[in-house]
């Protein structure tokens, strides 16, 4: 998806290549308003051809280490989702929603997580889910690889010792599955590639 802006050089760079220096210098207002329209017409194009990524994190930690990774989604239109509305002025301008908060011992909260979790990923429709844990996060993924998404889980780096429970579990549902802890790496995964903190 990081064709439109490399297209946009590449137009620039013919446009450059076709003009000796001189008429480049005299020329330079042309190009510039060039490459303005350009700019202009491959922002409305982008934002329509922009995948689409699900974040998804509890509150505390793990909202603080999807934060730390948020810069990567920045050719990607993102939504996000937590625990808590205080979490909205952090990602002004991007779609977010709250869904209740919920772990093991309380199954009805699970139940209106999953079920509220189901109505946004199928109306967002998601090309890429994300997590940095923890329960709902699980069911995010789990949710969006049934709808055909691609999921990432990262998970938490307060688990040094072995891997969080959902993370444990969410293996076979994420195309990539990491750790923030080497030692705790296994040949199928969890994979690492460094920590956030």
């Amino acid at each position: 998806m990081r064709k439109l802006p490399h297209q946009r050089y590449e137009t620039g760079h013919t446009l450059l290549s076709q003009r000796s220096f001189s008429d480049f210098q005299t020329g330079a207002p042309m190009l510039q308003t060039k490459m303005r329209q350009d700019d202009e017409a491959l922002s409305s194009q982008s934002r329509a051809s922009r995948p689409k990524l699900l974040a998804v994190a509890s509150g505390g930690g793990h909202w603080i280490q999807l934060m730390r990774i948020a810069q990567a989604f920045a050719d990607c239109s993102v939504t996000f989702v937590t625990v808590h509305n205080s979490y909205r002025d952090q990602v002004a301008g991007h779609n977010f929603y709250v869904v209740n908060d919920a772990n093991r011992w309380s199954k009805i909260a699970l139940l209106k997580a999953a079920v509220k979790l189901a109505w946004i990923v199928w109306s967002e429709k998601p090309d890429i889910v994300i997590s940095t844990g923890a329960a709902p996060g699980y069911l995010a993924l789990r949710l969006g690889r049934m709808i055909g998404a691609r999921t990432i889980w990262l998970d938490s780096i307060a688990n040094v010792e072995q891997l969080s429970m959902s993370g444990s579990r969410i293996g076979r549902f994420a195309d990539l599955w990491l750790t923030q802890w080497p030692h705790l790496t296994r040949p199928g995964g969890p994979y690492y590639a460094g920590s956030v903190l």
